[in-house]
């Protein structure tokens, strides 16, 4: 991952923010708006674009563009290092592949053991039952 490139690649646009600020917020546009176009990334290889489309997929457009926007703080420039951190933790989470679970098998003695429980139930329910006298 090229941080460099993709950073070149980060699309930018500043919004109207909505919120604390009074007067102020309507003359100033401090809310960032980032997007990212993943499908045509020259930074990521293919797999890493595979990876990124299935694992992102619900943060995703139909075209394949994540879109973050921060309106936390009142200055634009906060709001935008604020986007690009949050980025980059989304795009390294995205990246990361899970272990596939390797199932364990149950050893002799616990098959044993639930052998026996379950004889045991058996013969206590047999005991509840009523004699039959023919």
């Amino acid at each position: 991952m090229n941080k460099e490139q993709i950073h070149r690649e980060i699309l930018f646009k500043a919004v109207r923010s909505s919120g604390a600020g009074g007067q102020h917020v309507n003359k100033v546009s401090s809310k960032i708006e980032l997007s990212f176009d993943i499908p045509n990334s020259s930074a990521f290889s293919d797999k890493e674009k595979e990876i990124l489309t299935k694992n992102l997929s619900s943060r995703l457009t139909k075209e394949g563009v994540l879109q973050l926007d921060t309106s936390d703080s009142r200055s634009q420039h906060t709001n935008k290092e604020k986007a690009i951190k949050r980025f980059f933790e989304i795009i390294e989470k995205g990246l990361i592949i899970p272990k596939k679970r390797i199932p364990t098998k149950m050893s002799k003695a616990q098959k044993e053991k639930r052998r026996d429980l379950k004889q045991k139930q058996a013969v206590k329910k047999s005991l509840r039952k009523k004699p039959d006298w023919e």
